[in-house]
């Protein structure tokens, strides 16, 4: 099932895709939205609804909005593609590199990525596999028993200002500007994606490849970084993990490649979809 968040005069719905339409679910269950969806086991039962419902929105004319627009925890992983730990000049850890976005930096598919001029022009592109937690994963999950908490996976695009995130040795600005963290194009739910480790990524700018990896390389995979965040934060129903960037981000390139208003932006992940994003100044 694919799961999507969107915008109608009412304010913020939810539902399933379903061919060229959307088969809204706010309508038809009793959760107010996508996380309390997800919190209360809603699949089921939505699945009969979409298979019973033709749809009531075409997919390609509502405006979407993150596949959670309402996380609790954004955690994001660094580094963990050995391709690009290399050209980012960094040292191996036993250990993932963690750091923190908010949903304010969040935006979705077919949104504009917001280029913040008055302070940088930096702004590059990441391409990486975005998890959708489903049930709570308490405090010392153990990675035998992580994907079972897990409700699904989406695209990400996980933009930032590079000349901000170096600015000190934290990362945390220049991966929280507004309207950066791209998510979409849906969450495809977990049961359609037993192995997140079995998953095609790239990343196309204008077109252009940049970025072309698969999931089994990650230094560390999602069972992995679910056993090593709860052993300090119980995972919730709705955070998300976003899991790291494979090798070629344009900072590294020489000349460096930053993305600029009217570029097209594109994360394609085999069996999730394609992740469209045009680059505007905000």
């Amino acid at each position: 099932m694919k799961l999507v968040s969107y915008l109608l005069s009412d304010g913020v719905h939810y539902g399933a895709v379903k061919g060229t339409r959307i088969v809204d679910l706010k309508s038809r269950m009793p959760y107010a939205d996508i996380v309390a969806f997800i919190a209360c086991g809603g699949k089921i039962q939505a699945q009969a609804i979409v298979a019973a419902e033709p749809g009531d929105y075409d997919y390609e004319r509502v405006t979407l909005l993150p596949v959670v627009p309402n996380p609790g925890k954004i955690i994001c992983v660094g580094v963990n593609y050995e391709d690009h730990r290399i050209e980012a000049g960094r040292e191996k850890t036993g250990h993932p590199m963690i750091f923190s976005r908010w949903p304010e930096s969040l935006t979705a598919h077919r949104a504009p990525i917001l280029r913040a001029p008055r302070v940088s022009t930096e702004l590059d592109y990441e391409a990486e596999l975005l998890v959708v937690m489903g049930t709570r994963a308490p405090r010392y999950t153990a990675r035998k028993d992580a994907l079972k908490h897990v409700f699904g996976y989406a695209c990400f695009n996980e933009a930032c200002h590079r000349d901000w995130q170096f600015h000190t040795r934290q990362l945390v600005p220049g991966k929280n500007f507004e309207s950066t963290g791209a998510s979409g194009p849906w969450i495809v739910t977990a049961d359609e994606i037993p192995d997140p480790q079995t998953l095609k990524l790239q990343m196309r700018l204008n077109g252009e490849v940049m970025q072309d990896a698969h999931t089994r390389d990650m230094t560390f995979p999602v069972d992995a970084l679910i056993e090593y965040i709860t052993c300090w934060l119980p995972l919730n129903p709705g955070d998300l993990i976003v899991s790291g960037t494979p090798g070629g981000v344009g900072f590294k390139r020489n000349p460096p490649v930053f993305m600029k208003p009217g570029d097209i932006a594109e994360v394609e992940i085999e069996r999730i979809g394609v992740l469209v994003n045009p680059v505007a100044d905000e």
